[in-house]
């Protein structure tokens, strides 16, 4: 879908996106990690700092201030019910311990999805400015750059990312599958924020993704940039991406690596 609903919402969700992204960078305290932690959420060392929330109020303003029939999801606790059909799934920054300890990799992510699944994407990178976009059936684009996929390597010279939960017995499960995967691959990476993973994957820079936990606000955006980059996202066993896990990669090398993967039950949800 190309058309002009879809270049609005893009036009909008990039808007908003900068907007945030300049507000994270320019206006956070400069505390170091001293920087305020508002709350926790799924344990002690999963965050959410004050400009987290500052970042999605701006966003959901922004958004709702153009299309206030919209509906709106946000990891920080936005929940707007709309009826125009389309909803904003919205992560004011994704990465949040990267954002504290001031490491460079983190994102503001905003996805539109509508009765068909997600349509417009929007990843920013506020440290180095690099945008994501993606329309769905118009294509992939890095600051007006066409992505697209180039043919994948086997999966044992793939270059593979993936992160961990917050919960401990979540965390020693997927160490257990990384022992089994680490053999067999090229190497792994873990940025920290699964919007730019997803992303990286569609540039170029890593060859497959995998990753237990992720919510629809991780997904929804970097998940189409991949999609229409020409890559496989999925779960496992013919499941959808969900919770249980996302797996993507070229379509040549999404195969061995779910193999790989069910063989060792990596969508298995762990709690705690």
């Amino acid at each position: 879908m190309t058309g002009p609903l879809a270049g609005e919402l893009l036009d909008l969700a990039v808007a908003a996106a900068t907007e945030a992204a300049r507000l994270v960078v320019e206006e956070r305290p400069r505390a170091g990690r001293e920087l305020e932690v508002a709350a926790t959420k799924s344990s002690a060392t999963d965050i959410v700092t004050e400009m987290d929330r500052r970042s999605e109020r701006v966003i959901v303003d922004r958004l709702l201030a153009a299309r206030p029939d919209d509906g709106v999801l946000g990891e920080e606790g936005a929940d707007h019910e709309g009826t125009s059909g389309i909803t904003w799934v919205v992560d004011p920054i994704d990465g949040t311990v990267n954002y504290l300890y001031e490491i460079p990799s983190y994102a503001v992510s905003i996805g539109a999805s509508d009765g068909d699944g997600p349509l417009v994407g929007v990843v920013v990178n506020p440290v180095s400015g690099e945008t994501w976009t993606a329309v769905r059936g118009g294509g992939a684009f890095l600051d007006g750059r066409q992505l697209r996929l180039a043919e994948p390597p086997p999966l044992e010279m793939a270059l593979v990312a993936t992160g961990f939960g917050y919960g401990r017995n979540r965390r020693a499960r997927q160490a257990e599958i990384l022992r089994s995967v680490l053999p067999v691959v090229r190497d792994i990476r873990r940025a920290g924020a699964a919007s730019l993973d997803l992303c990286a994957l569609a540039t170029g820079r890593v060859d497959a993704y995998y990753e237990q936990g992720l919510q629809p606000w991780d997904l929804a955006a970097g998940g189409l940039v991949a999609t229409e980059a020409g890559a496989v996202v999925t779960g496992l066993r013919g499941r959808p991406a969900s919770e249980a896990l996302v797996v993507a990669a070229a379509p040549g090398l999404v195969v061995p690596l779910t193999a790989l993967l069910s063989d060792l039950a990596a969508d298995e949800l762990v709690d705690g």
